[in-house]
């Protein structure tokens, strides 16, 4: 891989990771910052649409990212794209400077669901150019791209709808908001398909989560979530989220699962009985601790269920979540001041393995 010369190492380490083996050392993947000789400046988008999805402007950004980056251990070179949003089931994006959001729309309930996605749509065909210049980009191994991704379904539908209006909706319209999902859902899943496979014919890497989180395993995975959930209660969350959860699992079989915030987790327990789910990655809630010893218990009943935790943290937290958790189920991202600092640490990640609390394995 043009970005990283160790890859070979790191999909050893990932594939060990995937397939429940110990090895030296858990995954972790170390970022720092790189010096250039030659620094090209960064282009300026015309607007911000053109931040997201202007192919010139995101290939640009792509490479300056990389270059500018050290990619050590686990770390899979690639950047968000956050274009991935408008695979959005009808709905009309809006652009900012950090992010895209949707416009709000009613719902007429006599009605069929009228989020559904559309191929042909402007922001389809905008999407498929910018990914098919990534890839271009990329080659076929240059970095990693990653599979197309998009909101589920029941994230897209509370965006679309509004939080609230979607949340009486729940209560008024059952049946109705049940179909919505689950049509959503495969949906979406159609247009990823779609999307794979222009990836998939033109890189080798199409099979991994690229930027946000980044993860890579030897074979396809899903990854999905359920922000929204947090409002949820349990019940709910059975009628209205695992059955979304069902037809993503069925998809590949393996699901990666982001769990947003602390008034979500108690969905962990009905997420740790879905026999597909392989990984849970857990981002903590503003006003709560960052990810490391704050919240080990939590981490632990992940492991406890033989699932993989992945958890972004500050470099300071990764010795004791090293010293405590089971190195086989567990993957770390981190980021350092300096390439040297994070050399040092995958080198003192292996004594603390060694000298790690022993795991007890269910």
């Amino acid at each position: 891989m043009k970005y990283k010369d160790d890859w070979p190492e790191a999909q050893r380490r990932l594939s060990a990771l995937w397939h429940r083996e110990r090895l030296d050392r858990p995954c972790i993947a170390v970022l720092a910052p790189q010096s250039v000789e030659a620094q090209t400046p960064l282009p300026e988008p015309c607007d911000n649409e053109a931040r997201w999805l202007d192919p010139a402007y995101r290939v640009a950004v792509v490479r300056h990212e990389l270059e500018h980056t050290w990619w050590g251990g686990e770390a899979v070179p690639s950047s968000l794209l956050m274009a991935n949003w408008v695979i959005c089931l009808g709905g009309t994006p809006r652009f900012d400077a950090s992010t895209i959001w949707f416009e709000t729309r009613g719902v007429d309930f006599g009605q069929p669901s009228p989020f559904r996605h559309d191929p042909e749509s402007r922001w389809m065909h905008k999407y498929r150019t910018l990914l098919l210049a990534l890839c271009e980009a990329a080659g076929r191994d240059g970095f990693l791209v990653g599979k197309p991704g998009g909101l589920p379904a029941n994230d897209l539908l509370s965006m679309h709808m509004g939080t609230e209006a979607f949340l009486f909706a729940l209560v008024d319209h059952p049946e109705w908001m049940a179909r919505a999902i689950v049509t959503g859902a495969r949906d979406q899943i159609q247009a990823r398909q779609e999307l794979q496979a222009l990836v998939r014919e033109r890189h080798d890497y199409w099979y991994g989560n690229a930027g946000w989180m980044p993860f890579w395993a030897p074979e396809p995975f899903n990854t999905t979530q359920s922000d929204v959930s947090c409002m949820l209660s349990p019940a709910m969350f059975e009628r209205f989220v695992v059955p979304e959860l069902d037809i993503y699992g069925q998809e590949h079989g393996a699901l990666w699962y982001h769990l947003d915030g602390g008034d979500a987790r108690h969905h962990l327990p009905r997420l740790l009985s879905l026999p597909y789910l392989r990984v849970v990655q857990y981002t903590p809630a503003p006003g709560e601790p960052p990810n490391g010893p704050d919240h080990l218990d939590m981490y632990r009943r992940i492991q406890a269920a033989g699932r993989i935790v992945h958890i972004e943290l500050p470099w300071p937290n990764v010795e004791p979540l090293v010293c405590e958790l089971d190195p086989a189920l567990l993957m770390l991202h981190t980021w350092c001041p300096s390439r040297e600092e994070g050399e040092r640490l995958l080198e003192q990640a292996v004594t603390w393995a060694r000298n790690a609390r022993p795991v007890t394995r269910v």
